[in-house]
């Protein structure tokens, strides 16, 4: 598959944000290898694709291939561009793309990192294995394209992603203008693996988007120390006989 995108989308200038290290926050989301996005819980999806879009524009992208499992929007709804340019400014040139199974969508997904003009991937699926996402690390690292693979709570076990985080949505900022109106999005994003920052793996950010800065700001006092154990799945239980 190949992916071509309209004159120019590949010349872009950088950001002229200056780029965190690797091994600070937010530990290269959006900026080089493949990251995943967890939610915590069965509610949390929309956090989740909130603070992946928020990490997502600090890197300006110019253009952006959002794969979509077509069971993950019959689960979430829809995919929402105008969510996403209210993340993304100014707005990059987007490309949707669905499709019907798991397989599929990390196809699509490694073909994307290898195209020009794509400054980024966003995936929606189901689970990824081990092997599925050392490949897409290494097609990320080895064609200088970031990705970032959005799934549900259920997603759990080994990755060759650089992070992992766990992500749920935290009660709003106070509207200055109006008290009783929602303020700015808070989140609270558990870092659960990264290569880069080992010693930093269980912190618990508090995370507060300014749509004004495009940045991810720490909330000061809301920023706890190592998270609490996830809950063991829950396993059915079999009838004797």
């Amino acid at each position: 598959m190949s992916f071509r995108l309209p004159d120019g989308a590949g010349l872009f200038r950088l950001s002229a944000l200056k780029p965190s290290p690797a091994g600070a926050f937010p530990f290269g989301l959006g900026r080089e290898g493949v990251h995943e996005v967890a939610a915590a819980g069965p509610g949390d999806m929309t956090a989740a694709l909130g603070f992946a879009l928020a990490g997502l524009a600090q890197a300006r992208p110019a253009s952006l291939i959002w794969v979509t499992e077509r069971t993950r929007a019959h689960d979430h709804g829809p995919v929402r561009e105008d969510v996403a340019a209210a993340f993304l400014r100014p707005r990059p040139i987007i490309l949707h793309v669905g499709v019907r199974r798991t397989i599929d969508v990390l196809w699509t997904v490694e073909e994307a990192l290898r195209a020009d003009g794509v400054s980024l991937v966003l995936a929606e699926l189901a689970e990824a294995d081990f092997t599925a996402t050392r490949r897409l690390t290494l097609a990320a690292r080895k064609h200088g394209r970031p990705a970032v693979l959005l799934m549900d709570q259920r997603r759990e076990g080994a990755t060759a992603a650089e992070a992992r985080w766990r992500v749920k949505a935290l009660p709003s900022a106070p509207n200055q203008y109006d008290p009783q109106a929602p303020g700015r999005p808070r989140w609270e994003a558990v870092l659960e693996r990264a290569r880069s920052a080992p010693g930093d793996v269980g912190r618990v950010f508090a995370l507060e988007y300014d749509d004004e800065t495009l940045s991810l700001d720490l909330v000061p006092g809301l920023a706890a120390g190592p998270a609490a154990p996830r809950p063991a799945a829950s396993v059915p239980e079999r009838e004797a006989g």
